[in-house]
C-alpha cells in the first residue's frame, strides 16, 4: 500500500481547484488539510488517502465514485451528522476527498490538545457516534474505516462523521488508520456492523487511555497482524467503562456487545456523572428520528405549514408582508402570477447556482387541492433514496448566514431582511417565477412549535387580505427536532397564493422556518410538489445546537 507523503506543495491545486492551506490531522495513510475551493471561494476539508500501488486507474476512479454515492445516501439516512462530500478524485496514487468545511476538531487533534478524557465525556462522544452507526446499520451500511480522524467534535451541535464509502472501495482490508481495524478486517474477511462496534470500542479505549489499543507499527500489514493476534492491553483509566471497552474489543465478532447493551452502559455512566460535557448528554437519537421523515408523504402532517419563523410579532409581520416571488425554471414548472414585493430584490449574492454543488432531488408526492398537504415520512425499513430519485436541475446553495438548501437552477436571493442579531429572513426565487422559498431564523422561539405558529405568526397573517388557514397546525418532527407545520392561503394583488410553512426548534430559543409559496391554482403541480420535497430533504442548519 502506498503511503501518504508528509508534505504536498501548497502551490499545486488538487483537481485543479482546491488549495491546501494547513494540515488539520494526520493518521497512518491519511492526511487532512484545511483547504480552499478557489472556484467557489469557500473553505473545505481536503483529505488524502494512499491507494494500493497496484490499483488501476479505473478502479481508483470507481473508489472515488463510491465515496460520492455513499455520501449522498448517508446524508439522507442521518442528516446533519455526516460530512457532505462535494468532490472526490484519484490523483497520483491517492484518493482525494473534499467535504464541506466542518467547524470543529477531529477527535485525534482534540485528544492531542486535551489529553485523555474522563468516562463521562468519553461516553457522551461514544453515544453520539453510536447514533450515527445505528442509523447506518439500520440501512445495511457499514462504515469500516472509523478512527479518531473521521470523527469531528463541534463547539456547538452534534459530532460529524466522515469517511463513509471507503470500506470496500479497494481490495485492501483497510485503507487508513489500521490500528482501529477489527480483527476480521485484519484477516481480510467480510465485515459487517460488528466491525464498526470494534472501532467504536477502539476509539473509546483511545479517549480514555490516551493511546490506541494496538499501536501503529512500521507497516500497515504489521499493525493489522498485531490487531489480529496480540492480546488487548488492559485499560487502566476506563473506570466504569472498563467492561464496555473490553466487551467491544472481543476478537470474535459474535461475542461483542450489542448496540443496545453499549447504549445502556454509556447512558448509565452519564446518569452517574453530573459533570459530563459536550452537546446534549441525553441524546435524542436524531439520526434514528430523521429516518422517519423520509421521501414519502403521509397523513395530514403537512397540513399546517412550515415556518417557525420569527417569534416576535414585529419579525413575524416582517416575514409575512414580503411574500416574494420565486423562479422560472422548466424543471420546477412555475406559473406566472406575480405577488407584490414591498422592496426591491437585493440580489446581493447573485444567482444561487454561483455557489452551488449538485444536489439530490425528490420524488413526486401526492397532494389534494384545498386540503392540507402531506408530509415526507418514511418507515424505518425504507431504503435510502438514491440520487436518481431526485429531480434534475437543483443545486445546493450555502448561505453565509449558516444554512444550506438545494434550489432550482437559476434561483437567487431576492430579499434579505435582518433584525439585528435577533432574526433574519432570506427569500429565494427567480425573476418571472411567482414561487418563493423563504428561510427565517430566530433567537427568540418559544418551547412549543405549535404555539409559535398559533400565537406569534398567525395573528399577523390574519391581518392580510383573504387569509385562511388550511387544516390544523400540526406538531411533527424534522431532522430529529420538535417542529410544526401550518398551511394557508391569502390574496396578493388580487391573486390567491398558497403557503406551506415548517418551523423547527434547535434549542436555546433558536429556530428555523421554511416557507414555500406558489400561486394557489398551481399548488398541486407535480413539479411544485417535487420542489417542496427537495427543500425539506436538503435543508441543513450549519450549526444545530
Amino acid at each position: 500500500m502506498s503511503m501518504v507523503k508528509a508534505h504536498v506543495s501548497t502551490h499545486e491545486l488538487v483537481a485543479g481547484r482546491y488549495r491546501l492551506l494547513d494540515v488539520v490531522h494526520r493518521e497512518t495513510n491519511r492526511v487532512s488539510w484545511y483547504g480552499e475551493d478557489v472556484q467557489g471561494a469557500r473553505p473545505c476539508l481536503v483529505t488524502r488517502i494512499g491507494l494500493p500501488s497496484d490499483l488501476g486507474e479505473e478502479e481508483a476512479s470507481q473508489a472515488a465514485d463510491r465515496v460520492m454515492r455513499m455520501s449522498e445516501t448517508m446524508a439522507q439516512v442521518c442528516p446533519g451528522r455526516i460530512a457532505t462530500v462535494v468532490d472526490a478524485t484519484a490523483e497520483g496514487g491517492s484518493l482525494w476527498t473534499v467535504t464541506e468545511w466542518i467547524d470543529g476538531l477531529p477527535l485525534g487533534q482534540l485528544m492531542d490538545q486535551k489529553g485523555p478524557f474522563g468516562p463521562g465525556r468519553a461516553a457522551t462522544i461514544a453515544l453520539q457516534l453510536l447514533d450515527v452507526l445505528e442509523a447506518a446499520h439500520g440501512e445495511g451500511i457499514t462504515h469500516g474505516e472509523l478512527s479518531p480522524g473521521q470523527v469531528f467534535v463541534r463547539t456547538r451541535g452534534p459530532l460529524v462523521v466522515t469517511g463513509f464509502g471507503l470500506a470496500g472501495a479497494t481490495l485492501v482490508p483497510r485503507l487508513a488508520a489500521p490500528s482501529y481495524a477489527s480483527p476480521e478486517q485484519a484477516r481480510d474477511e467480510r465485515i459487517g456492523p460488528a466491525a464498526d462496534l470494534w472501532a467504536l470500542g477502539a476509539i473509546l479505549y483511545t479517549l480514555l487511555e490516551g493511546r490506541p489499543p494496538y499501536r501503529d507499527r512500521d507497516r500497515p500489514e504489521s499493525t493489522l497482524r498485531g490487531v489480529d493476534r496480540l492480546p488487548l492491553r488492559t485499560p487502566l483509566r476506563a473506570g466504569p467503562l472498563t467492561a464496555t471497552v473490553q466487551g467491544l474489543l472481543r476478537k470474535d465478532s459474535r461475542e461483542r456487545l450489542t448496540r443496545t447493551t453499549v447504549r445502556q452502559s454509556l447512558t448509565r455512566v452519564l446518569d452517574e456523572d453530573p459533570h459530563a460535557v459536550l452537546p446534549t448528554p441525553r441524546l435524542r437519537r436524531a439520526c434514528a428520528a430523521a429516518r422517519h421523515i423520509g421521501p414519502q408523504w403521509s397523513g395530514r402532517a403537512m397540513a399546517a405549514g412550515t415556518a417557525l419563523a420569527v417569534v416576535t410579532v414585529a419579525v413575524a409581520a416582517l416575514a409575512v408582508t414580503h411574500q416574494l416571488p420565486g423562479s422560472e425554471d422548466t424543471s420546477a414548472g412555475g406559473a406566472q402570477v406575480q405577488p407584490s414585493v414591498s422592496s426591491a430584490p437585493s440580489g446581493e449574492d447573485g444567482e444561487a447556482g454561483d455557489r452551488a454543488t449538485p444536489a439530490p432531488s425528490a420524488s413526486a408526492a401526492s397532494s389534494r387541492s384545498a386540503t392540507p398537504s402531506a408530509t415526507p415520512s418514511a418507515t424505518p425499513s425504507s431504503p435510502p433514496a438514491s440520487i436518481d430519485a431526485f429531480p434534475d436541475g437543483f443545486r445546493v446553495y450555502h448561505a453565509p448566514e449558516g444554512f444550506s438548501v438545494a434550489l432550482p437552477k437559476g434561483w437567487k436571493r431576492l430579499d434579505t431582511r435582518k433584525q439585528g442579531d435577533v432574526a433574519y429572513r432570506v427569500t429565494f426565487g427567480a425573476d418571472g417565477d411567482p414561487r418563493t422559498l423563504a428561510v427565517t431564523y430566530s433567537t427568540r422561539a418559544g418551547a412549543d412549535p405549535v404555539a409559535v405558529w398559533r400565537d406569534d405568526v398567525e395573528p399577523g397573517l390574519r391581518e392580510e387580505t383573504g387569509f385562511r388557514r388550511i387544516g390544523d397546525i400540526e406538531a411533527t418532527t424534522y431532522q430529529g427536532y420538535k417542529a410544526a407545520d401550518m398551511e394557508w392561503v391569502m390574496d396578493v394583488d388580487g391573486k390567491q397564493v398558497r403557503t406551506f410553512g415548517r418551523g423547527f426548534l434547535l434549542g436555546g430559543h433558536r429556530s428555523f422556518s421554511l416557507r414555500w409559496t406558489t400561486p394557489a391554482a398551481d399548488w398541486d403541480k407535480a413539479a411544485n410538489r417535487r420542489a417542496l420535497e427537495t427543500f425539506l430533504k436538503t435543508f441543513r442548519p450549519d450549526s444545530a445546537g
